[in-house]
C-alpha cells in the first residue's frame, strides 16, 4: 500500500480502488475511529500563528543571515492540529472501556448499564464507555447489531457510514464495506448520513449500497431475521450475500464466471448449510462445489 493513502483518505484523493486497497489494511480501523473520535472533540482555543511566534521569539536565536522556510512553519501548523486532534482521540478512545466482539460464525448478546440490550451479529463488535455511561449512552458499532434501547436520555450509536440517535425503541443497523442499513422495529429513528438526517418510524429502513441511497422494502417482521437464524436480502447486490455466507458458516466463498452485482433476493438458513447453498444458487441460477472449507459458486455454461 502507498504510504501516503492516509493523506489522500484525509483528503477524500482516494479513488475506489485505492480505497478498496486502504480498507483491507490492518490501520484503517483505527485510523476511522481516531477521524470518529476528532468530530466528537471541541479542542481547546489555540491560534497557531502566535504559538509560531512565541515558539520562534523563546527558542531562536539568530545568529546569522537566514533564509525564511514557509514550508517549515507549514508544517508547525499541521504538526500543531495534529497534535492536538490525535492527543484527544486517544484520551476518547480509552475511555470506551468496554468491547464486544464476534468472530465468523458466531453471535452473542450484551446487557448495557441500563439494561439496553444488543445481539451482535458475526464478524462485529460494538464498544462503550461504561463509567461514562449515565452521562453518555453511546456505542461505536463495526458489524451488525440489533438494539432494544431502554427508554432514557439520547443513546446514539456511531459508524464509519452514519449516527443513529433514539430515545427508547427497537432498531437493527448493518455497517459492512459498501453496505449500510438500519431498520426501525419500533419507535422512531434518526439516522445521519453524509451530513443529512433522515427519521425512520417503525416500519421503515435506510439502505445506502456503494454509497448510492436505495429505495427499500418495508420490514416485514418485528426483528431482523438473523435472530431467528436467517439472513433475508431485497434487491441486494449478490457480493453482499455471498460475504455474509462466509460470515455466517465461516467458510471461504469463490466465484467463477457468476455477476456478483446481480439482484438478489430471498432468504437463506443460518444453520442448515446445505439448505443455504441451494437458496442462494437456485434463485441466482448458478451452480457450486462444495470443499471441506470453501465453496465455489459457478455459472452453468462454466467449463
Amino acid at each position: 500500500m502507498q504510504e501516503n493513502y492516509l493523506a489522500k483518505w484525509l483528503n477524500n484523493e482516494l479513488s475506489e480502488e485505492e480505497l478498496s486497497e486502504f480498507k483491507k489494511s490492518d490501520t484503517y480501523t483505527s485510523y476511522v475511529r481516531i477521524s470518529e473520535a476528532s468530530t466528537k472533540i471541541k479542542a481547546p482555543e489555540f491560534n497557531v500563528d502566535q504559538a509560531y511566534i512565541a515558539f520562534k521569539d523563546n527558542h531562536i536565536e539568530i545568529t546569522s543571515k537566514v533564509v525564511p522556510l514557509r514550508p517549515y512553519k507549514q508544517f508547525l501548523r499541521i504538526a500543531a492540529v495534529i497534535a492536538i486532534m490525535l492527543g484527544g482521540s486517544y484520551f476518547y478512545l480509552n475511555s470506551l472501556d468496554k468491547s464486544f466482539k464476534t468472530g465468523l460464525a458466531e453471535r452473542t448478546e450484551v446487557t448495557l448499564p441500563d439494561n439496553s440490550e444488543i445481539a451482535l451479529n458475526a464478524e462485529s463488535q460494538i464498544s462503550f464507555s461504561e463509567k461514562n455511561w449515565d452521562d453518555e449512552r453511546a456505542v461505536q458499532l463495526d458489524g451488525e447489531a440489533f438494539f432494544k434501547v431502554a427508554k432514557g436520555k439520547k443513546f446514539t450509536v456511531s459508524t464509519t457510514s452514519g449516527i443513529i440517535a433514539v430515545l427508547g425503541t427497537q432498531f437493527n443497523v448493518e455497517n459492512r464495506d459498501g453496505f449500510f442499513e438500519v431498520s426501525c422495529y419500533e419507535g422512531l429513528v434518526s439516522v445521519t448520513h453524509n451530513g443529512k438526517e433522515k427519521k425512520l418510524p417503525a416500519g421503515s429502513s435506510f439502505v445506502v449500497i456503494n454509497g448510492e441511497v436505495q429505495n427499500t422494502e418495508k420490514p416485514k417482521d418485528k426483528q431482523p431475521s438473523w435472530i431467528v437464524n436467517e439472513s433475508s436480502f431485497a434487491s441486494v447486490p449478490l457480493k453482499y450475500v455471498l460475504n455474509e455466507f462466509e460470515r455466517q458458516y465461516d467458510i471461504e466463498v469463490r466465484t467463477e464466471n457468476v455477476d456478483t452485482n446481480q439482484l438478489f433476493t430471498g432468504t437463506f438458513s443460518n444453520t442448515d448449510l446445505k439448505i443455504a447453498l441451494e437458496s442462494i444458487s437456485t434463485p441466482s441460477q448458478i451452480n457450486y462445489k462444495l470443499g471441506e472449507d470453501n465453496v465455489l459458486f459457478y455459472a452453468e455454461n462454466t467449463p
